[in-house]
């Protein structure tokens, strides 16, 4: 096999006499070389905006969260609730009622939901970060306040800043009064935003408030929707999942980030193989083109066939070289093109010359987030791409071989 490997690679770079096979070699290795530059760019850069997408989304969301399987609330305190919070593996631990409300700003109004928090939610230190205007500040100088998000602000035209002019929320009275006066149904709190954040669209229709105002809201005054439990670094979540998991699952759910949102992940994954087929679907393209510069190889070298043979070569050597010699093509063209899309990934995340062609709140260019596991997997794809192709176009080379002795 050294020898079909030999002779392969004179024949690569050595001239041929039909330049046309030059020409296809050429725009066969260019398209491989493009094709795995794009493979590396694309994934490069989807895997920047699903971390800057899961980012914002960790932002603001627990990395576990217990619920109750049966009813909207339940009461936290409990013997096991009370020992959990003494957790010293635990950087927060908050406890969170949430249900929909009304807010009326002015003359406008808009459907809501209301996220009461304890005051152990803002240990997140991130949670700054996603603040567009003001800050994330809930209590002060004995008074409460909200963080409402960008949706809310969009439809009422909330000024943070106005501290003259509150929101008001509306819920409906647990015990529902037949009255002449439909207010008199629900009950009226009012207080001021001290901040708007912006994170996704499923979050930006919430308002923060002091888990004390949502219970004198929605009138209750222990039970709770959710705990939501944030864990110091080094913590192995999955351990901690699993344990929460055997002692309370008959009664409550216990999720994960990725257990919360599991369609952000579908669609993110989605996405991702999406783009992987279509790209793949161009190297296919272009590596088939072997098949073309190969066969017309055999037709330039019939008579480097015919003597190879008389020379006692086996049709397993002949279809070697030419195995080999498509292999060649697609390594040069697939090496080349890594380097390429590294070079320019590198370039981008320096320089970000690339930008989103928008006013983004958290990132102007393009991010980019090398993986190594996304180069292995372009060398894998054009590696299986390249084996079938040059596979066929060395059948190729030895179906006419008895022809090729007779005619020589």
């Amino acid at each position: 096999m050294n020898t079909a490997v030999y002779i392969a690679k004179r024949y690569l770079f050595s001239g041929k006499k039909m330049h046309a096979i030059n020409i296809i070699s050429g725009i066969s290795m260019l398209g491989v070389l493009i094709g795995s530059a794009a493979l590396i760019i694309i994934l490069s850069a989807f895997n920047g905006l699903e971390k800057v997408i899961l980012a914002s989304y960790s932002n603001f969301t627990p990395e576990i969260k217990i619920e109750a399987r049966i009813g909207k609330t339940f009461d936290p305190n409990t013997p096991y609730f009370n020992n959990l919070r003494k957790d010293p593996r635990l950087l927060s631990y908050t406890e969170v009622l949430q249900e929909k409300v009304l807010i009326k700003y002015g003359d406008r109004t808009f459907l809501a939901t209301n996220k009461g928090v304890s005051d152990d939610f803002l240990k997140n230190k991130r949670l700054d970060s996603t603040v567009q205007v003001g800050s994330f500040t809930l209590k002060s100088g004995g008074h409460y306040f909200a963080v409402i998000g960008a949706t809310i602000q969009a439809n009422l035209g909330i000024n943070v800043k106005d501290e003259l002019s509150p929101i008001q929320i509306f819920s409906p009275r647990r015990e529902v009064v037949n009255s002449a006066n439909p207010l008199n149904e629900f009950v009226v709190r009012a207080i001021n935003p001290s901040g708007m954040f912006a994170i996704q669209q499923e979050f930006d229709d919430i308002v923060v408030t002091p888990i004390e105002f949502t219970r004198d809201l929605l009138d209750q005054p222990k039970e709770v929707s959710s705990i939501e439990l944030t864990y110091k670094k080094g913590t192995h979540l999955s351990s901690v999942q699993n344990k929460l998991v055997d002692d309370i699952s008959s009664r409550f759910t216990v999720k994960n980030r990725k257990e919360q949102d599991t369609e952000l992940y579908k669609t993110l994954n989605f996405e991702r193989w999406s783009i992987y087929m279509i790209l793949t679907f161009v190297l296919i393209i272009a590596i088939f083109n072997i098949i073309g510069s190969l066969t017309m190889l055999v037709i330039d070298k019939r008579q480097d066939i015919a003597i190879l043979s008389s020379l006692g070569a086996n049709k397993q050597i002949i279809q070697g070289i030419f195995f080999f010699e498509g292999l060649m093509i697609s390594a040069i063209g697939c090496i080349a093109g890594v380097v390429l899309g590294l070079v320019f990934c590198l370039l981008q995340q320096h320089y970000g010359f690339i930008k989103m062609g928008g006013t983004m709140s958290m990132i102007d260019a393009y991010p980019i987030d090398l993986v190594a596991s996304d180069f292995a997997l372009v060398f894998l794809t054009v590696g299986i791409i390249s084996v079938i192709a040059s596979g066929i176009s060395a059948r190729l080379s030895v179906k006419g071989l008895d022809e090729i002795k007779q005619d020589l």
